[in-house]
Parts: structure tokens; C-alpha cells; sequence
């Protein structure tokens, strides 16, 4: 909002200086008005003679305070305005920094130099923030791009159909159709993946008291399906293990490690293992799946958006939409916890979720809340 024209903190910092020592410099004439004047003779007999009286002392005095007075005030504007420029210099830098940011530029750093003070941990603090929006902004462009790049593979898919179907009407519509339902589906998940990815972000969601052992119980039956299709045993272990957060989100969270650790349970006839327990005021889930060896450099990626490992498998059954673990990742730092990858000797995965542990409440009526 436009504001006013008014006088800089130089300006107010001099003033205040210059009015400080003005003060100062009358305060000590007062004092010694007080304690020196008081005790001389007031009497005009002096006037004639040698001893001095207090009118002669307020005609000599009087003049060379008043001069004091005027360097003092002169002295401190001067010296005011000096001291505050030197003072408010670091502040100049941090606002030039601002300024730079503001035009879009996040690179450009404060830098200052010297011991710590109150100027010193500002421009610490805005060079830390700089540095934090500058790797936001950039992972973020680099998610709109993958995301757009995703999602012109199932549009253009659709359209590649669709036109084939037009130049060929011999062509059999219900695998048309069955096909366009596929690549749609997979547009429609990636859209509310994507959705469902910003909200945990913001963190703008309701927070209970939720029951891991009950949610992965859930994910588990969603996925058993897929489980027993692909000849995996799915084991679900663990007691009651509340943690406070949506549980939706954890729901979505649970469900996306179980389904990773299947689709990538390679060859088949595999194990996925889930347990649940409280570890050191922590509640703790893990999800440990057998097959292939995952490298340990490809372990870090898992977690980007839309950034599949070597050995991570996509096929047509379950493609997926690349953002698994960049979903389970997303949730787990809006819940503040903890989220560990670790390849198994063996081969397989094992992802470890620590949250905050929470009280075993109830809600109204007496059913457990999830």
C-alpha cells in the first residue's frame, strides 16, 4: 500500500543522538549550577572588590555554556549522523539483497563478514532463507516440468488413438475403448496424485490421533489383491501404534509403500512384511519387501518426483505414476517425522517411517479414533 514520505531511522538516530547529548550537556550545567553557583556570595559589595560573587560568575559562565551547549548540539548531529550511517550500513546490504531477490534473482547472497551481532544473525537468517527458496523455487520447476512432461504422455497417447481410430473405422473400438480408458485412468491418478501432493506440502489438513497398526491393516487388504495375483505374501504385524496426524494422508501413505513393495517384489513369489510398534517415544512403521538388489546410489532418487531407479520395474498391469515415494516422502515431512530407505543385502527394500507418538485417546462413544 503507498505510504507517506517520512524521515529515514539516519535521520531519527541522529536526531536521537544529538538530543542525548544536548540533554546530557544540560543536565551537567545544571549540576554544576546547582553544586558550585549556590555556594557563592550574592552581593553586589563584591563588585567593587577582589572576591567573586555569584553575578559575576553567571555573566562568565553564562556565555561558555551557551557555546558548549551549540558545539555539543553540532557535535552530536555530526557525530549522530556519521555513527548511525556506519551503524545502519549492514542494514543498507540487507535491504539491497531484498531488493535483488524481489526481482527475481535468489542467488545473490549478504555474505557479511565480522563477529555476531544482531546484524549479523539477520543477514545469516535471510542468506539461509534465500538459500532455502532458491532450492524450493528450483524444485519446483523442475516438478512443473516433469509433471507437464508426464502428462503430455497420456494426452498424447489419447490422441494418437483417436486418430488412428478415425483414419481406420474397421478398427475394433472395444480395445479402443478399453485402451483409452487405461491411459485416462492413468492422467486421472497422476492429476489427483499431483493434488494430493500439494495438500500434504501446505500441511493444511485436520490432525486426530491415528492408529497405524488399523491404517496398515487397510492398505493391506487394498493391496492383497495385487498380492495374491503376483504370488507375494503380505504380512501385517504389529499392536496398536497412534501417531497424531490426517488419517487419510496416512492411509495414502501406508497403501503407497505396501503397493511399491509388491509391484517391485521381483521374481515372484515374494514377501512384503509391515510392522508397527513405538520405539524411543516414536511411533515407527516399516514395510520390508524381498527382490532384486537396488544399488545404493539409486536408493537417494526413489524419493524425486517421477524418478524411478534402474531396477524399478513399470509395467502395463501397474504403471504407476512416478510419485510413490515422492507421496510418501511429502506426507511424512508434513506429519514431521522421518522417512529412511535402506536396500536389504539380500535384495528388496527396506523403508522405515518414524512419526510422533501420540496418547491413546478416544473419541465420543467409545470407538477408537482413526
Amino acid at each position: 500500500m503507498p505510504r507517506r514520505p517520512g524521515p529515514s531511522a539516519r535521520l531519527k538516530l541522529t536526531l536521537s543522538y544529538a538530543g542525548f547529548l544536548a540533554v546530557a550537556g544540560a543536565l551537567l550545567l545544571a549540576v554544576v549550577w546547582v553544586f558550585l553557583l549556590r555556594y557563592v556570595p550574592d552581593n553586589t559589595k563584591g563588585l567593587l572588590g577582589i572576591s567573586p560573587n555569584r553575578y559575576l560568575l553567571v555573566r562568565t559562565f553564562a556565555p561558555a555554556a551557551a557555546v558548549a551547549m551549540a558545539f555539543l548540539l553540532v557535535f552530536g548531529l555530526v557525530g549522530g549522523w556519521v555513527l548511525a550511517g556506519r551503524m545502519l550500513a549492514p542494514l543498507h546490504r540487507i535491504t539491497a539483497a531484498a531488493r535483488t531477490a524481489g526481482s527475481g534473482s535468489l542467488s545473490h547472497r549478504v555474505r557479511m563478514e565480522g563477529r555476531r551481532d544482531e546484524f549479523r544473525e539477520l543477514a545469516d537468517t535471510f542468506d539461509a532463507m534465500l538459500e532455502q527458496l532458491e532450492s524450493h523455487v528450483a524444485e519446483q520447476r523442475r516438478f512443473a516440468a516433469n509433471a507437464s512432461h508426464e502428462l503430455r504422455t497420456p494426452l498424447a497417447i489419447s490422441r494418437t488413438l483417436l486418430d488412428v481410430a478415425q483414419r481406420d473405422p474397421t478398427r475394433d473400438r472395444d480395445a479402443l475403448l478399453a485402451r483409452l480408458q487405461v491411459v485416462n485412468t492413468r492422467a486421472i491418478d497422476l492429476i489427483e496424485a499431483l493434488l494430493l501432493l500439494s495438500r500434504s506440502d501446505r500441511g493444511t489438513f485436520a490432525r486426530e490421533s491415528v492408529d497405524l497398526s488399523l491404517v496398515s491393516e487397510e492398505a493391506a487388504e487394498t493391496v492383497l489383491p495385487l498380492a495374491e495375483q503376483r504370488g507375494i505374501t503380505l504380512d501385517v504385524t504389529g499392536g496398536p501404534t497412534r501417531t497424531p496426524g490426517s488419517a487419510e494422508l496416512l492411509l495414502r501413505m501406508v497403501t503407497n509403500l505396501v503397493q511399491n513393495a509388491v509391484v517391485h517384489n521381483l521374481p515372484a513369489g515374494g514377501a512384503v512384511t509391515v510392522r508397527t510398534g513405538t520405539e524411543h517415544a516414536a511411533s515407527v512403521l516399516r514395510v520390508e519387501n524381498t527382490g532384486r538388489p537396488v544399488p545404493a546410489d539409486v536408493v537417494p532418487t526413489l524419493t524425486e518426483p517421477f524418478q524411478r531407479g534402474a531396477e524399478r520395474v513399470r509395467t502395463d498391469e501397474h504403471a504407476g505414476v512416478g510419485l510413490g515415494l515422492a507421496l510418501v516422502h511429502s506426507i511424512v515431512r508434513a506429519h514431521g517425522g522421518t522417512l529412511d530407505l535402506a536396500p536389504r543385502p539380500s535384495g528388496g527394500l527396506l523403508v522405515t517411517v518414524r512419526l510422533p507418538d501420540a496418547p491413546d485417546t478416544v473419541r465420543e462413544g467409545g470407538s477408537p479414533a482413526r
